[in-house]
């Protein structure tokens, strides 16, 4: 006599089928000494809503005919969440982060602000999910679902691709120390900003803007650089490059 699932929260709630043969008009089905309450009922199947419980249980169906054999049936406790390997990541998602805590080894989705991924199981633990693609750049919440109940309480913030769209002054000497700044978008979560793939010291204004310092040249030399942005997400480049300038000799 099958009983699916064999697990469930402790408080209750999760429906239960037990099958078997000669189920028909059941009149009680119990959780260790409690009574669940059922909602269908053939000759076959009997489908209940468990009670609260804790541990391992013993389940039994009475019938006119008598009292089956017992199954077990184990309650779960609720999940709880720790901490996130990485609390931000790129827009389109794609991206796979640990989540660790305890009772974590029957999760079956983690929610992203409500769109759902399904966990790989490492550990009671730890489980590793691929971040499905959000629906805007920010925060979200994060929540786990397992056979004990659904947790909150986590976020995780999802990073757009930069753009810049200019920067002044447009030229400084090749020994470097030109404060730059950068207007664009998303720059709030700037990672690096490099001067012909140079890295620059910067600092994060707001969201559409940077200022950076220019680095010198590798090689001491005038000339063009790019200058790029990266985040999580992406990089993006100035439309016009930055121009080192020779210095003057007399």
């Amino acid at each position: 006599m099958p009983i699916s699932p064999n697990q469930g929260s402790t408080g209750g709630g999760t429906v239960v089928t037990i099958t078997g043969t000669n189920l028909a008009n059941a009149s009680a089905v119990k959780f260790g000494s409690k009574n669940a309450t059922i909602t269908a009922n053939t000759p076959t199947s009997v489908t209940v809503i468990s009670p609260s419980g804790t541990g391992a249980v013993p389940v039994t169906v009475t019938t006119p005919g008598g009292t089956s054999n017992p199954l077990t049936f184990y309650y779960v406790g609720a999940p709880f969440k720790s901490g996130l390997s990485a609390s931000s990541g790129p827009l389109a998602g794609g991206n796979t982060i640990t989540i660790t805590g305890t009772g974590l080894s029957t999760a079956n989705s983690v929610s992203f602000g409500g769109t759902t991924a399904t966990p790989t199981v490492t550990s009671d633990s730890s489980i590793s999910v691929t971040v499905p693609a959000g629906a805007a750049a920010g925060s979200v919440g994060v929540s786990v679902t397992t056979a004990g109940g659904t947790n909150n309480g986590l976020s995780y913030t999802y990073v757009d691709v930069p753009t810049v769209s200019g920067f002044a002054p447009t030229s400084g000497p090749a020994s470097g120390g030109t404060a730059v700044t950068i207007t664009g978008t998303n720059l709030d979560t700037t990672q690096s900003v490099t001067f012909g793939g140079i890295a620059a010291p910067f600092s994060v204004i707001n969201s559409t803007t940077l200022s950076a310092v220019s680095p010198p040249t590798a090689d001491g030399a005038p000339g063009p650089a790019d200058i790029t942005v990266t985040n999580q997400a992406g990089s993006a480049t100035a439309p016009t490059p930055f121009q080192y300038l020779a210095s003057p000799g007399i």
